[in-house]
Protein backbone atom coordinates (compact mmCIF):
# COMPACT_ATOMS: atom_id res chain seq x y z
CA UNK A 1 0.00 0.00 0.00
CA UNK A 2 1.65 3.69 -0.84
CA UNK A 3 1.82 6.30 1.08
CA UNK A 4 -1.03 8.02 -0.26
CA UNK A 5 -3.29 5.24 0.27
CA UNK A 6 -2.11 4.84 3.97
CA UNK A 7 -2.91 8.24 5.19
CA UNK A 8 -6.59 7.98 3.89
CA UNK A 9 -7.00 4.15 5.87
CA UNK A 10 -4.72 3.58 7.92
CA UNK A 11 -6.14 5.00 10.74
CA UNK A 12 -9.62 3.55 10.23
CA UNK A 13 -7.92 0.33 9.94
CA UNK A 14 -5.87 0.61 13.00
CA UNK A 15 -8.97 1.90 15.06
CA UNK A 16 -10.98 -1.11 14.07
CA UNK A 17 -7.88 -3.39 15.23
CA UNK A 18 -7.53 -1.51 18.91
CA UNK A 19 -11.43 -1.70 19.56
CA UNK A 20 -11.30 -5.85 18.09
CA UNK A 21 -8.50 -6.28 20.95
CA UNK A 22 -11.24 -5.90 23.70
CA UNK A 23 -14.14 -7.49 22.13
CA UNK A 24 -15.69 -11.48 21.97
CA UNK A 25 -15.47 -11.61 17.93
CA UNK A 26 -17.94 -13.26 15.81
CA UNK A 27 -16.18 -13.89 12.36
CA UNK A 28 -18.48 -14.79 9.58
CA UNK A 29 -18.47 -15.28 5.53
CA UNK A 30 -20.32 -13.61 3.59
CA UNK A 31 -21.62 -12.80 -0.35
CA UNK A 32 -23.38 -8.79 -1.17
CA UNK A 33 -24.85 -8.61 -4.98
CA UNK A 34 -26.72 -5.24 -5.62
CA UNK A 35 -28.03 -3.01 -8.30
CA UNK A 36 -27.84 0.58 -8.00
CA UNK A 37 -29.48 2.99 -10.65
CA UNK A 38 -28.77 6.64 -10.35
CA UNK A 39 -31.31 8.81 -13.27
CA UNK A 40 -31.05 11.93 -14.00
CA UNK A 41 -34.49 13.53 -15.07
CA UNK A 42 -33.74 17.34 -15.70
CA UNK A 43 -31.26 19.60 -15.01
CA UNK A 44 -32.03 19.90 -11.39
CA UNK A 45 -33.75 16.91 -10.59
CA UNK A 46 -33.55 12.88 -10.80
CA UNK A 47 -34.58 9.65 -8.99
CA UNK A 48 -32.43 6.58 -7.65
CA UNK A 49 -32.66 3.35 -6.56
CA UNK A 50 -30.74 0.32 -5.32
CA UNK A 51 -31.76 -3.39 -3.94
CA UNK A 52 -28.89 -5.98 -2.81
CA UNK A 53 -29.27 -9.22 -0.91
CA UNK A 54 -26.40 -10.67 1.70
CA UNK A 55 -26.00 -13.59 2.64
CA UNK A 56 -23.87 -15.11 5.90
CA UNK A 57 -22.37 -18.10 7.12
CA UNK A 58 -19.41 -19.85 5.19
CA UNK A 59 -20.72 -17.19 2.40
CA UNK A 60 -23.88 -18.91 0.92
CA UNK A 61 -25.20 -20.87 3.59
CA UNK A 62 -27.81 -18.28 5.04
CA UNK A 63 -29.30 -15.04 4.36
CA UNK A 64 -28.68 -11.74 5.96
CA UNK A 65 -29.97 -8.43 4.66
CA UNK A 66 -32.23 -7.87 1.80
CA UNK A 67 -32.28 -4.08 1.45
CA UNK A 68 -34.57 -2.28 -1.34
CA UNK A 69 -34.25 1.69 -1.13
CA UNK A 70 -35.57 4.58 -3.64
CA UNK A 71 -35.11 8.46 -3.26
CA UNK A 72 -35.47 11.92 -5.13
CA UNK A 73 -32.71 13.52 -6.07
CA UNK A 74 -31.66 17.27 -6.14
CA UNK A 75 -28.69 18.26 -8.23
CA UNK A 76 -26.80 21.58 -6.79
CA UNK A 77 -24.61 21.26 -9.80
CA UNK A 78 -23.16 18.70 -11.75
CA UNK A 79 -20.44 17.39 -8.77
CA UNK A 80 -22.71 17.66 -5.89
CA UNK A 81 -26.29 16.24 -5.36
CA UNK A 82 -28.53 15.57 -2.37
CA UNK A 83 -31.01 13.02 -2.01
CA UNK A 84 -33.78 11.76 0.49
CA UNK A 85 -35.81 8.64 0.31
CA UNK A 86 -37.27 5.63 2.10
CA UNK A 87 -35.65 1.67 2.57
CA UNK A 88 -37.37 -1.12 4.03
CA UNK A 89 -34.58 -3.89 5.27
CA UNK A 90 -35.63 -7.49 6.20
CA UNK A 91 -33.27 -8.69 8.94
CA UNK A 92 -32.88 -12.40 8.37
CA UNK A 93 -32.76 -14.55 11.70
CA UNK A 94 -29.62 -13.84 13.53
CA UNK A 95 -28.24 -13.48 17.36
CA UNK A 96 -31.48 -12.43 19.30
CA UNK A 97 -34.47 -13.41 16.89
CA UNK A 98 -32.87 -16.83 15.69
CA UNK A 99 -36.11 -18.03 14.66
CA UNK A 100 -38.07 -14.94 12.96
CA UNK A 101 -36.78 -12.00 10.92
CA UNK A 102 -36.89 -8.26 11.88
CA UNK A 103 -38.01 -5.95 9.70
CA UNK A 104 -37.01 -2.26 9.90
CA UNK A 105 -38.22 1.19 8.02
CA UNK A 106 -35.28 3.27 7.30
CA UNK A 107 -35.95 7.22 5.86
CA UNK A 108 -32.59 8.86 4.79
CA UNK A 109 -30.75 11.59 3.41
CA UNK A 110 -27.84 12.27 2.23
CA UNK A 111 -25.30 14.85 0.12
CA UNK A 112 -22.79 13.13 -2.14
CA UNK A 113 -19.71 15.44 -4.21
CA UNK A 114 -17.29 13.54 -6.72
CA UNK A 115 -14.70 15.21 -8.41
CA UNK A 116 -12.11 14.50 -10.91
CA UNK A 117 -8.28 14.58 -10.06
CA UNK A 118 -6.33 14.18 -13.16
CA UNK A 119 -7.67 10.90 -14.43
CA UNK A 120 -8.74 9.87 -10.87
CA UNK A 121 -12.17 10.21 -9.73
CA UNK A 122 -13.04 11.14 -6.07
CA UNK A 123 -16.65 10.37 -4.33
CA UNK A 124 -17.75 11.85 -0.70
CA UNK A 125 -20.69 10.97 0.73
CA UNK A 126 -22.79 11.73 3.77
CA UNK A 127 -26.23 10.29 4.92
CA UNK A 128 -28.37 10.18 7.68
CA UNK A 129 -30.57 7.36 8.76
CA UNK A 130 -33.31 7.16 10.54
CA UNK A 131 -33.78 3.38 11.67
CA UNK A 132 -37.00 1.86 12.69
CA UNK A 133 -36.53 -1.62 13.58
CA UNK A 134 -39.49 -3.73 15.02
CA UNK A 135 -39.05 -4.52 18.57
CA UNK A 136 -38.62 -8.66 19.35
CA UNK A 137 -39.39 -10.21 22.14
CA UNK A 138 -37.78 -13.25 22.33
CA UNK A 139 -35.88 -15.71 19.95
CA UNK A 140 -39.08 -16.78 17.80
CA UNK A 141 -41.12 -13.73 18.11
CA UNK A 142 -41.67 -10.01 17.17
CA UNK A 143 -42.75 -7.21 19.57
CA UNK A 144 -45.38 -4.47 19.03
CA UNK A 145 -43.84 -1.51 17.99
CA UNK A 146 -40.12 -0.60 17.28
CA UNK A 147 -36.63 0.72 18.20
CA UNK A 148 -35.51 4.14 16.92
CA UNK A 149 -32.36 5.30 16.31
CA UNK A 150 -30.40 7.53 14.09
CA UNK A 151 -27.18 6.64 12.34
CA UNK A 152 -24.71 8.66 10.81
CA UNK A 153 -22.51 7.85 7.51
CA UNK A 154 -19.54 8.88 5.65
CA UNK A 155 -18.07 7.52 2.70
CA UNK A 156 -14.98 8.35 0.90
CA UNK A 157 -13.92 6.54 -2.18
CA UNK A 158 -11.14 6.66 -4.87
CA UNK A 159 -11.19 4.96 -8.30
CA UNK A 160 -7.65 4.80 -10.66
CA UNK A 161 -8.27 3.91 -13.79
CA UNK A 162 -5.85 1.56 -15.24
CA UNK A 163 -5.91 2.60 -18.85
CA UNK A 164 -4.31 5.98 -20.51
CA UNK A 165 -8.09 6.42 -21.45
CA UNK A 166 -9.05 7.30 -18.28
CA UNK A 167 -12.70 5.88 -16.88
CA UNK A 168 -14.06 5.09 -20.23
CA UNK A 169 -15.94 1.96 -21.52
CA UNK A 170 -14.23 -1.69 -21.84
CA UNK A 171 -11.66 -0.65 -19.05
CA UNK A 172 -10.54 -2.04 -15.49
CA UNK A 173 -10.13 1.03 -13.13
CA UNK A 174 -8.99 0.12 -9.21
CA UNK A 175 -11.41 0.87 -6.26
CA UNK A 176 -11.11 1.81 -2.92
CA UNK A 177 -13.48 3.07 -0.53
CA UNK A 178 -13.88 3.29 3.63
CA UNK A 179 -17.22 4.28 5.14
CA UNK A 180 -17.75 4.65 8.80
CA UNK A 181 -21.13 4.51 10.58
CA UNK A 182 -22.13 6.30 14.22
CA UNK A 183 -25.12 5.48 15.93
CA UNK A 184 -27.00 8.23 18.09
CA UNK A 185 -30.01 8.90 20.16
CA UNK A 186 -32.22 7.55 23.55
CA UNK A 187 -31.93 3.84 22.73
CA UNK A 188 -27.76 3.76 22.32
CA UNK A 189 -25.93 2.90 24.73
CA UNK A 190 -22.91 0.94 24.22
CA UNK A 191 -22.69 0.56 20.36
CA UNK A 192 -22.66 4.52 19.48
CA UNK A 193 -19.65 3.13 16.90
CA UNK A 194 -21.58 0.81 14.58
CA UNK A 195 -19.30 -0.25 12.09
CA UNK A 196 -16.29 0.31 9.70
CA UNK A 197 -16.38 -0.69 5.76
CA UNK A 198 -13.20 -1.12 3.61
CA UNK A 199 -13.60 -1.94 0.49
CA UNK A 200 -11.01 -2.92 -2.39
CA UNK A 201 -11.61 -4.60 -5.26
CA UNK A 202 -11.55 -3.66 -9.61
CA UNK A 203 -14.40 -1.89 -11.44
CA UNK A 204 -15.38 -2.83 -15.33
CA UNK A 205 -17.05 0.11 -17.30
CA UNK A 206 -19.46 -1.78 -19.37
CA UNK A 207 -20.62 1.11 -21.20
CA UNK A 208 -20.84 4.91 -20.80
CA UNK A 209 -23.52 4.90 -18.41
CA UNK A 210 -22.66 1.30 -16.37
CA UNK A 211 -19.75 -0.51 -14.53
CA UNK A 212 -19.61 -3.70 -12.19
CA UNK A 213 -17.68 -3.42 -9.21
CA UNK A 214 -16.02 -6.74 -7.97
CA UNK A 215 -13.74 -7.13 -4.97
CA UNK A 216 -12.83 -7.46 -0.65
CA UNK A 217 -14.83 -5.37 2.04
CA UNK A 218 -14.01 -5.98 5.78
CA UNK A 219 -16.09 -5.27 8.22
CA UNK A 220 -16.24 -4.68 11.70
CA UNK A 221 -19.17 -3.50 13.38
CA UNK A 222 -19.67 -3.28 17.07
CA UNK A 223 -22.89 -4.97 18.82
CA UNK A 224 -25.27 -3.38 21.00
CA UNK A 225 -24.43 -5.37 23.71
CA UNK A 226 -20.93 -3.39 23.98
CA UNK A 227 -18.79 -6.84 24.18
CA UNK A 228 -19.72 -8.65 21.29
CA UNK A 229 -18.71 -7.50 17.72
CA UNK A 230 -18.92 -9.05 14.43
CA UNK A 231 -16.11 -9.74 11.96
CA UNK A 232 -17.15 -10.34 8.30
CA UNK A 233 -15.10 -11.09 5.46
CA UNK A 234 -17.22 -10.26 2.22
CA UNK A 235 -17.21 -11.11 -1.86
CA UNK A 236 -19.25 -7.96 -2.83
CA UNK A 237 -20.50 -7.52 -6.70
CA UNK A 238 -22.66 -4.89 -7.30
CA UNK A 239 -24.01 -3.75 -10.81
CA UNK A 240 -23.86 0.29 -10.97
CA UNK A 241 -26.75 2.11 -13.54
CA UNK A 242 -26.34 6.17 -14.20
CA UNK A 243 -28.74 6.98 -17.02
CA UNK A 244 -29.23 10.45 -18.31
CA UNK A 245 -32.73 11.08 -19.32
CA UNK A 246 -32.47 14.69 -20.21
CA UNK A 247 -33.67 15.95 -23.43
CA UNK A 248 -30.86 16.15 -26.32
CA UNK A 249 -30.57 19.65 -27.57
Amino acid sequence: MNNKWYILFGPLLFAQFSIAQTKQITTDDQVWVGYSNQTRLSNKWGILGDANLRTKRDFFTNFYHAIARAGIMYYLNDATRVAAGYAYVNNFPDIGHKDVSQPEHRPWQQIQWQNAAGKKSITQRFRLEERFRRKILNDSTLAPGYVFNFRARYQFSMQFPLSRKGIAPHTFSILANDEVMVNFGKTIVYNYFDQNRFFVGLAYQTDASSHVQFGYMNVFQQLSSGYQARYSNIIRLFYYHNIDARKKT
